[in-house]
């Protein structure tokens, strides 16, 4: 399992509009991501489980 640590990339599973996110920290389960097309967001982990994105298997978005 991946730990939600800063520079890791992220998705949120309900908000597939809000892009590609980046962890800019962590703390217990509040979690601020940056995201491509939502700005920085406060996420509560209780909650909501962000997919852990590999950046090696990431693809270019083909819009």
């Amino acid at each position: 399992m991946f730990e939600l640590v800063p520079g890791a990339l992220v998705r949120h599973p309900d908000k597939p509009e809000w892009g590609l996110g980046q962890v800019q920290s962590a703390i217990g389960s509040r979690v601020t991501v940056n995201f491509e097309d939502a700005g920085k967001l406060l996420i509560d982990t209780s909650k909501v489980s962000l997919t852990v994105v590999d950046p090696d298997a990431e693809e270019p978005d083909r819009g």
